[in-house]
């Protein structure tokens, strides 16, 4: 009899989760960690990482934590890198870390346009180049591509980002198609509007309206939780995805 340990148990397996030092990322790397993988957390700075490792470690989980800018060319590569020196290994990748600028296209600045392109786009090529071919190699591996309901419903407001999250998912079909005979398998979860510090400001500037926004947005009339991101991604990135890649699983609460 398989047990959902069998299904879904990630022991023994290494996790690397990008932009895990808080909101989604922070919530997905302490899932995958209750789920038995070592996970290596990942902010920009050193001192960015210690609260999620610590809630790692709190609740008798495995935890390392790299450093590192994914706007800087190269980081992205440098940083899977550093992971396999530092685990002996990479089994996971979780893509979460991005940059996010509200302007519609007739306000975008060319400097919003680069840091967005550089973390949203080039990073997530470098990471893949890096580390598909050491996953093939070893007859296993997973990429959690966390992408976003802009890239198949995109606002104005977010112009460059929800290009850029379209682009990211057409990265990952591509390479999911030609890894899949290798056991490595990539597929993209699309959150909806996620309660984070992303939109604290938003929110703390007019509750009101935030409230009354939230509520029509989709069928269940409010903001979704970054622990409710957490299942998702446990199965995408556990043997439970055995039979799926190149696939959206989309998390919107109805949008």
């Amino acid at each position: 009899m398989t047990s959902l340990q069998d299904v879904f148990g990630l022991s023994g397996r290494v996790a690397l989760v990008t932009g895990s030092s808080r909101g989604i990322g922070a919530a997905i790397a302490l899932g995958l960690a209750g789920a038995g993988a070592t996970v290596i957390v990942h902010g920009q700075s050193e001192a960015s990482t210690a609260e999620t490792l610590a809630l790692i470690e709190r609740d008798g989980g495995q935890a390392l934590a790299l450093s590192g800018d994914l706007g800087e060319r190269g980081a992205g590569r440098r940083l899977v890198e550093a992971a396999e020196e530092l685990a002996g290994h990479l089994d996971i990748l979780v893509v979460n870390a991005s940059a996010q600028v509200n302007a519609d296209l007739a306000h975008l600045t060319e400097e919003d346009l680069d840091l967005q392109l550089s973390v949203n786009l080039r990073s997530t090529v470098e990471m893949l180049q890096a580390c598909l071919p050491r996953m093939a190699a070893r007859g296993w591996g997973r990429v959690v591509n966390i992408g976003s309901i802009n890239q198949l419903r995109p606002k104005a407001v977010v112009t460059a980002y929800a290009a850029t999250k379209a682009a990211q998912h057409n990265i990952v079909q591509s390479q999911a198609r030609d890894y899949a005979r290798h056991g490595v398998l990539l597929n993209t979860l699309a959150p909806g509007l996620v309660d984070t510090d992303r939109n604290a400001g938003r929110k703390q500037a007019d509750p009101d309206g935030w409230e009354a926004y939230v509520r029509e947005l989709n069928w269940m009339g409010r903001a979704g939780n970054p622990s409710e991101m957490v299942g998702a991604a446990i199965f995408l990135a556990s043997g439970a995805c055995s039979f799926m890649t190149g696939e959206t699983v989309v998390l919107s609460g109805g949008y």
